[in-house]
This record gives structure tokens, C-alpha cells and sequence, in this order.
């Protein structure tokens, strides 16, 4: 791999750059860029090749990290000159992030030692129905039953019927000839999902879309395409507060917030108590 990446390097060196040539052939470790003082060695660069490289990739990784390198030093370099003592001074600025960075764990290991994350249908349904208002549909969502079939399939009429049934054996029916018969068929019956996603399988706009519904049915034929898109809406909600079951995920993560925010500020609290009952902490 060093030998490779040598004749790599000094293949891409164009006969001006004697000096940098020169800095291969040296006897010590080999040096393939500097600025100023600051010096990048082969055995640097080849930590950052992958083994496994071809000779392109390795030429352009070269490259690139060489680039990346010599901008990072060339900023130090500029700035050394250019920035006051003052602005060069960032032991504030690290010190404050190292504490930040620290306060983050020990928070977040604090919280995960001592986080319920159970939430019940019951504590969901108690946030949904005191802030039924944050949950007002933007667009509408509904259940269905959604197949692309062939137009000319012989079995076209008859699935179309099993598939808009409200009977449990022929729906199993639906399912089973499915695998057979069509090109792709999904049962969302039972979950409720954004109107603009069941759009996209349409590659129409939602507005577009639900204005083709007829008896709780939408069929879509693509131009120049043979087969029929088609969904049997079983429910829909167009306006008011978006069903309880379509907000559950949503609402969880509401409540896991706020569990934690919880955590966050009686550990805040415990500590300042502690540290005034112990003397640690005094106010004067």
C-alpha cells in the first residue's frame, strides 16, 4: 500500500515541483506537503486510504485529504497574523463547551437510569382529548385498501368487489388471490395515513386524487400504461381533530418530552438543595 500510494502521488506531480518530488526521495519519513513549518507525512496520509482502495480512489482520497489538510493549517496560518491575542484566546470558549458537553451526558445518563417509557392508550387518550385543538387536520387522512392490477386481468371485476367487502373471510380471500392477480396491493385498513401519501402511489395530487372517488372507490388508469390503480376508501376524515390513533406516535413523544424535561428540572433542583444543605453551595 506505501509503495502504491508513493508512485500514485509522484505520478500526479506535475515537473515543476521538483521540491516536493525531493521530499519523497528523502531518507527520513517521507513528507508529501507542508505550510509554512507544519509538515504532512506519507504514513499520515496513508492512515486515512482505505486498504482496499483501487489506485483511482487512492489518488483522489490523496488529493483530497492533502486539500483538506493544507486549508486547515492555511486558516491557522492567516489568522495567527491577522486576529489579535485577544481573538486567538478561545480557553473561555472551550472551557464553556467542555461543560456544556459534560452537563449533556451526565444529564442524559440520568435521565435514561431513571425514564418510564411506558405510555399507556389511556395516557393518550387523556393528552388528546385536553389538547383535541393542536390536533386539527391539515389534509385529509383515511383508511383503504389500495391494488394496481392489470386492466385485462380476468380476475379484475371480481377482486375489486372482494377487496371493498366488510366481510372477514372474503377480505382473507382478497389477500390470498392478491399474490396472484396484482401487481402490488396494501390493507391500511385498519391504520390511518395522510392523504398526500396514498396521492403519491397515484403520482397525482391529493385534491386530484380524491376528486376521482366515486361510492368510496378511486380508479386511476395511467395514460400509455395497461394496468389500473385502484383504492377502496374504508373511512376518511376531511376536517375537525385528526383520529386519536393517527396522533399516538406523535402524542408519546409529547409525553416522553415532557417526562424528561421533568427529570431534568428536579435533578436542577436536587442539586441546588443538596449543595446548600452540604455547604457546597452558598449564597452571600
Amino acid at each position: 500500500m506505501r509503495i502504491k500510494l508513493t508512485l500514485l502521488l509522484l505520478l500526479s506531480l506535475t515537473a515543476t515541483s521538483c521540491r516536493f518530488l525531493n521530499s519523497f526521495l528523502h531518507n527520513g519519513e517521507q513528507i508529501v506537503a507542508r505550510v509554512g513549518d507544519q509538515k504532512l507525512y506519507l504514513s499520515e496520509l496513508e492512515h486515512f486510504i482505505p486498504e482496499d482502495s483501487t489506485p483511482e480512489d487512492s489518488l483522489l482520497l490523496s488529493r483530497r485529504y492533502i486539500n483538506s489538510w493544507a486549508m486547515d493549517k492555511l486558516y491557522m496560518h492567516v489568522a495567527s497574523e491577522q486576529l489579535s491575542k485577544d481573538e486567538l484566546d478561545v480557553s473561555e470558549e472551550l472551557e464553556a463547551y467542555r461543560r456544556s458537553l459534560v452537563k449533556y451526558r451526565y444529564e442524559q445518563r440520568y435521565v435514561s437510569d431513571r425514564l418510564d417509557t411506558l405510555v399507556t392508550d389511556e395516557q393518550i387518550s387523556e393528552y388528546y382529548e385536553a389538547h383535541k385543538k393542536d390536533f386539527t387536520l391539515k389534509s385529509p387522512v383515511l383508511k383503504v385498501r389500495f391494488a394496481d392490477i392489470m386492466k385485462d386481468s380476468p380476475s379484475l371485476v371480481s377482486f375489486l368487489k372482494m377487496m371493498s367487502s366488510d366481510d372477514y373471510e372474503t377480505l382473507q380471500r382478497a389477500d390470498t388471490l392478491s399474490k396472484s392477480v396484482t401487481l402490488r396491493y396494501i390493507d391500511n385498513s385498519d391504520i390511518w395515513m395522510d392523504a398526500s401519501d396514498l396521492a403519491r402511489e397515484f403520482s397525482l395530487g391529493t385534491s386530484e386524487m380524491l376528486s376521482l372517488m366515486k361510492n368510496s372507490m378511486i380508479k386511476y388508469a395511467p395514460e400509455d400504461r395497461g394496468d389500473l390503480l385502484v383504492a377502496y376508501v374504508c373511512d376518511i376524515r376531511t376536517s375537525g381533530p385528526a383520529p386519536v390513533e393517527y396522533c399516538s406516535a406523535e402524542i408519546r413523544n409529547i409525553l416522553l418530552s415532557e417526562r424528561k424535561h421533568a427529570l431534568v428540572k428536579g435533578l436542577e433542583q436536587d442539586l441546588l438543595d443538596n449543595a446548600l444543605e452540604t455547604g457546597l453551595f452558598e449564597v452571600y
